[in-house]
């Protein structure tokens, strides 16, 4: 049991250390965002744009997307969940005053 326990710290700070290096996309979009950028679950919208391939998200985003998408995907899903009802009233307040 103990050898289980080990094992599964190690793989977790193993993870989170890769994903500490690469950088969380929900953090990167909520501290450089700016007016007009997106706000909204942010941080999963820019991994799933960098998974499909597509070009150029940084001008949505006003960020760049990390380098390892699709182990970032499950925590900044959890960080935007968390987060939700600070970004969505910012981005109510933004549309609102715009």
């Amino acid at each position: 049991m103990r050898i289980l326990v080990r094992t599964s710290t190690y793989l977790f700070a193993a993870i989170l250390t890769v994903l500490l290096a690469s950088g969380c996309a929900s953090i990167r979009t909520i501290a450089d965002g700016e007016l007009g950028s997106a706000k909204v679950m942010s941080g999963t919208r820019l991994d799933i744009r960098a998974l499909r391939g597509e070009g150029a998200p940084t001008k949505e985003f006003k960020a760049a997307p990390p380098s390892n998408p699709i182990l970032d995907l499950p925590f900044s899903f959890i960080v935007d969940v968390v987060m939700l009802p600070l970004t969505l009233a910012a981005a109510l307040f933004e549309y609102a005053f715009e």
